[in-house]
This record gives structure tokens, sequence and C-alpha cells, in this order.
């Protein structure tokens, strides 16, 4: 019951559709009621009118009564037959019940219609002088003419119990029907990439709808404002570092060709590491603000081993360094329709992980193969992967995993989901070896147009 009343307070719909069904009920209530008295009042009419038409046709036609006796007549029935009788004869009634004829009606009775109770049983009574001047009465048991109106007004009703529930049915499904397109657009929205803050279409809306939905693409607007600003103060910011610290690098590298003291090389070497560092985050802040831009880019048939080549041949170093036994898998290529340089930062980001979280002499591989779904490309490494519960936190912006021991932005997963979004791509992470989990299998499903090259 509880949540019953939530969902009713909570949903229009819900309401609506109670409200409309109650407005039904008691409008049919209200109309099945009239017309149950309507035709009852119509039946009893009739039934006296019958009354009336026998009395006519025994005037016109000069009929003579004879009682009848004890005998039986086929056809007869004594609970729906109507009497004839002439008035005087009622003093003449030789029994207390309606089984005799004539019954023992009050000669005083004036000439039309009255109910009265004979012998233990309510009587419709229609009193008439006919053209000799005698008084004749035509009269039937009140219970079967009841009985009978009852239910000539029931069959009336009988529409209505057929009509209402087929009604309710028909407003059940209008009212699901009108709120259609308000379920439409909420799966539309959903349905939408992170990135995507373009305005709805409020032209097939319902104009109720409408002024909210322009009320949601101001909101839209405005976010839509302030993330560029965002994207383009990290994007300036970055920027203006890159200069400096381009001065302070080339100005350790002429430093680190000086003779040093013992001392001052021990100070050197952090200071080193420290502004490569701080290069690679100005970096990766200019690839994440690029690939969180919204601006449209040039997308083009771009062969995934063409990318591969161009990673390898820019981290390989770092794998030499390591010993780690790095190449590509799979045979046959594949492209991807997709901007060349989104597609170059995302694997570099990935291999450069692979890279630096696995131990020396590991292994990373790169594989891409064409599946019902698209281009699936995956990323395999060698080292202690991932777990479960940080496989959401990884992408967020400078999360880094703790106990890595690896220096980093914590930037890397951020651009490489961001470009997934923007270009409908799909990235799992999951272990290489489900069963010791160890090592990391990340893949990359890109559900674009494809086309097969050897």
């Amino acid at each position: 019951m509880d949540g019953f009343k939530r969902r009713l307070s909570d949903s229009v719909q819900s309401r609506l559709s109670i409200t409309l069904s109650l407005a039904i009920l008691i409008v049919a209530l209200l109309a099945g009621a009239f017309a149950f008295i309507s035709a009852l009042d119509e039946a009893h009419e009739m039934q006296d009118e019958s009354l009336r038409q026998v009395a006519v046709l025994f005037d016109r036609q000069h009929m003579t009564l004879h009682y009848p006796g004890a005998e039986r007549i086929a056809g007869d029935d004594e609970e729906s037959r109507i009497i004839v009788q002439y008035l005087a004869d009622s003093a003449d009634a030789t029994g207390n019940d309606d089984v005799s004829i004539p019954l023992p009606f009050p000669v005083t009775l004036a000439d039309g219609l009255s109910t009265l109770n004979i012998a233990g049983e309510n009587f419709r009574a229609l009193v008439r002088t006919i053209s000799t001047g005698e008084r004749i009465v035509v009269a039937q048991e009140a219970d079967v003419r009841d009985k009978e109106a009852r239910e000539s007004a029931l069959r009336s009703l009988l529409p209505f119990l057929i009509l209402f529930p087929v009604l309710l049915l028909v407003v059940g499904d209008l009212v699901r029907k009108l709120f259609r397109p308000i379920a439409t657009l909420s799966a539309e929205i959903d349905l939408r990439d992170q990135q995507a803050l373009h305005p709805i279409d409020e032209q097939h809306l319902p104009s109720e709808v409408r002024p909210f939905v322009v009320a949601i693409n101001r909101l839209l607007k405005r976010v839509a404002q302030a993330m560029e600003t965002q994207r383009r103060f990290i994007a300036d910011a970055a920027h203006e570092l890159r200069s400096p610290m381009t001065a302070l690098s080339l100005q350790a590298e002429r430093l680190a060709a000086a003779p040093l003291s013992e001392a001052a090389q021990h100070s050197f070497v952090p200071l080193a590491q420290g502004i490569q560092r701080s290069r690679n985050l100005i970096e990766q802040l200019l690839a994440l603000a690029a690939a969180q831009s919204v601006s449209p880019c040039t997308e083009t048939p771009v062969s995934v081993h063409g990318v591969f080549r161009r990673v390898l041949e820019d981290l390989l170093p770092l794998a030499e360094e390591k010993d780690i036994d790095i190449g590509v898998e799979s045979v046959e290529d594949a492209q991807v329709v997709i901007n060349e340089l989104d597609l170059f930062i995302l694997i570099k980001n990935l291999v450069d992980n692979a890279i630096r979280y696995t131990p020396a002499g590991g292994r990373v591989d790169m594989s891409v193969e064409s599946v019902e779904l698209g281009v699936l490309i995956e990323i395999k490494d060698s080292g202690p992967g991932i777990a479960p519960e940080e496989q959401a936190l990884v992408f967020d912006p400078f999360y880094r995993s703790l106990g890595s021991g690896e220096s980093g932005s914590g930037l890397g997963l951020s651009i490489v989901s961001a470009i997934a979004n923007r270009n409908d791509a799909r990235v799992t992470l999951n272990f290489l070896d489900e069963t010791n989990q160890k090592g990391l299998r990340v893949s990359v499903l890109f559900n674009c147009a494809i086309s097969l090259a050897n």
C-alpha cells in the first residue's frame, strides 16, 4: 500500500489515470442509475398500457365473460395471467385466494389504475366502464410485473457493464500514449554521452512540457559554457606553462652535461625527474582538454596497424629500458572511422600505462579484430592488473592506484575515457588471467563502420 501511495503521489500519469477512471466510474454509476430507473418506469408504463388495451379490446368486441372452473388450460401461467372480470361480480367471490375467479375486488373502486392487496397478493388493477354501462376490472399480479420490469431494466444496463471496463482500458492506453513522448525524451537524454550538451528538440513535444524542456536547454547551454570555460582554462594554463617548462628542461640538459660534484649530481637527478614529470603532466593536460572538447574533428578511415606502428616508435625505448617484450599479436588489420590523432592518443596512453605498470621482463601485446558489433582493440600486459573495486575509479582525473610505485599524473585513462565517449566507443577492464587475477586486458570496442584490410 505504501508503494502504491508513493507511486500515486510521484506519478502524474498514475494520478491522471486514476482520476479519469474514478470520474468514469461516477458518471457510469449515475448514468446507470438513471437508465435503470427510466427503464423500470417505462416497463411499468408498458405493462399498464397492456391492461388498458385488454380492456379496450373487451369493450370493442363486446365480449362476454364465463368464469372458468377448476380445469387447466395449456399455456396458462398463474403468475403472469391477466384476469378480466365484472367488478360487480366481486361480491359473488367464493374464495379468499387468487386461484378462483372472480376475485374479491372492492366494488367501490373508481375507474383507473390502482394497486391492491387481494387474498394476500398484490395486484395491479384497471377499472373501466364499458359501453354497456357495466364496469370491468383487468388485473395482474404485481410481483410478476415488478420482476419482469426489473429484468428489462437490468438488460438496459448491460451496455454500461460492457463498456465500462473497455472504456477504462481505452483511457489507460490513451494516457500512456499521451505520456509516451516524455518517456521517449527521457530515454533519449539518458542515452546521451556525457559530453553531448546540445539542445533538446522541443518541436514535437506537448505544449505543457515544452517550457520545461526549454528551461533544460538553457541549463544545458550554461553547463556547456561552464565546461568550455574550464577546458579553455586548463588548455591556456598548460600552454602558458609549456614554454617555461621547456626552458627549464633545456637548462637541465645543459646542466647535466656540465661537470658537477657528486653532491650536486645527487641533488640534480630528482630535479631533472621533477621537470620531466611536470612536462608530461602539461602535455597530458593539453591532451585531456582536447579530448573533452566538443568541437567537431575530421573523421576518416584510419588503419589501426598504422597507429600501432607509430605508438611502437614512440614507446619502444621505454619498453626496452624495462626489458619488456612489446608487439602486435593480430595479423589482419582493420580500419576505424575516427580522427587519427584521437586514436593515436588513446592507444598510446593505454600502451604507456601498460609499460609503466608491467614489471621488468614482462610482456605487452596489442591486437585488433573485426567483430560483429564493430572493431575491437585490445591492449594486454602481464602486470598486476587493476582490482575490481578500482576499475571504475581509474578513469577519474588524477586518480592513481596506491602502492604501484610508478610516477605519473593519473590522467592517462581519463584521456582514454574522454576520447572513447566522444567516438561512441566502450572501454572495459578485465584481468588477463582471471583465475589468478593477474595481468590487465583493456578492450576498446568501436561501434562504427569499418573496412577490412590485409
